[in-house]
């Protein structure tokens, strides 16, 4: 991972400006992709942010709601501040204790939360989940895709949302059929049986390929599709490596870098309250082309993506935010993305 000039000065002109007791992050736990997404949040995130500041962070991980709720509430008691907390499961949690402390600041990374208190760091998946929206739309030969979304939240339609403009753009005559697991959050990012399930239907509908913003749940998904024998998406950086030959990438989001920076800007006096986005400009968010995925993506799709993806940072293709409106609207003019291939012809797209 880089690590910008800016955030590099920022640190050594500075001294802390915390609280007594210091910064401290509290990872959600439970599950392997967990796991692996907190180490990769501990290695490339807290431990360099300590390295270069010499500014320990308090981390702890929690395991279900109340756990959450007790944890919070003493992190806030010992006087922690700005107290970093990750993903969209912990909101409700953090809703609560944000309101009992209105004196400590909170730093909600991944999701939102309207408090005068807490600092609200989203990004812009909409912008990565355009891109392999336009690759699936490309690589399909039915012209049926298919989104499953582990609950019937902002956050995760913003990925579905993305997802169909970016195949609408690719080939107006593409339909994405849309999937939401379950309307329970303990269940929705981690039931892989559920996940499978909801995939197969999709899969009879005719749809071949497939995008989930599921997590946990989402590894059903991509095993439904290996078992089917249709392509499939990730939204999770680690997930582009499984099921060889049916994963095409998978989008990520850059959590270590948007730790380090937010910590970063603490300590430099910087925490406000209200909403950052963090978007492809400045690789927050992006697609997977490294080793995981090698030989997945045909060159000339390579290069379409690459071209398209500039265009959304140039700001010449503006990409629609789902939360903004609370609907999915679309690019006004189409794209010539399936008028190419690597053999210059279109006899794969529909339409």
């Amino acid at each position: 991972m880089r690590l910008f000039p800016p955030l590099l000065l920022l640190l050594a002109a500075t001294g802390p400006a915390w609280a007594a007791t210091g910064p401290a992050l509290v990872y959600a736990g439970g599950n392997t992709l967990d796991e692996q997404q907190n180490a990769q949040i501990h290695q490339q995130g807290v431990t360099l942010f300590t390295q270069m500041s010499g500014v320990p962070v308090k981390e702890v991980t929690t395991v279900g709601a109340a756990d959450r709720l007790n944890q919070l509430r003493q992190l806030a008691t010992e006087g922690y501040a700005p107290i970093l907390v990750i993903g969209s499961g912990q909101v409700p949690t953090l809703q609560q204790v944000a309101a009992e402390y209105p004196q400590v600041h909170f730093t909600l990374i991944d999701s939102q939360l309207a408090l005068p208190n807490v600092q609200s760091v989203q990004f812009n998946q909409q912008e990565a989940a355009f891109l392999v929206g336009a690759l699936a739309a490309m690589v399909s030969e039915t012209g049926l895709l298919g989104f499953v979304g582990g609950m019937d939240l902002p956050v995760v339609h913003k990925s579905g949302c993305g997802f169909a403009q970016g195949a609408r753009y690719a080939n107006p005559s593409v339909q994405v059929n849309e999937q939401y697991v379950t309307s329970t959050l303990d269940l929705a990012f981690n039931d892989p049986k559920k996940g499978a399930f909801t995939a197969k239907q999709l899969v009879d509908e005719g749809v071949d390929v497939l995008f989930a913003d599921a997590r946990g749940t989402g590894l059903g998904v991509y095993q439904a599709a290996a078992d089917a024998g249709v392509r499939a998406i990730g939204a999770n950086m680690q997930q582009a490596d499984l099921h060889p030959g049916t994963m095409l990438t998978a989008i990520y989001q850059n959590l270590p870098k948007a730790v380090l920076t937010s910590l970063t800007q603490a300590q430099a006096g910087q925490w406000q309250a209200g909403t950052r986005k963090l978007g492809l400009a400045d690789d927050y968010v992006g697609w997977v082309d490294d080793k995981s995925n090698a030989g997945q993506i045909r060159p000339a799709y390579y290069h379409i993506l690459t071209q398209v993806q500039q265009d959304i940072i140039n700001g010449k293709l503006q990409v629609h935010d789902y939360s903004l409106t609370g609907s999915c609207l679309f690019p006004q003019v189409a794209g010539d993305l399936c008028k190419v291939n690597e053999n210059g012809d279109a006899s794969h797209c529909q339409g």
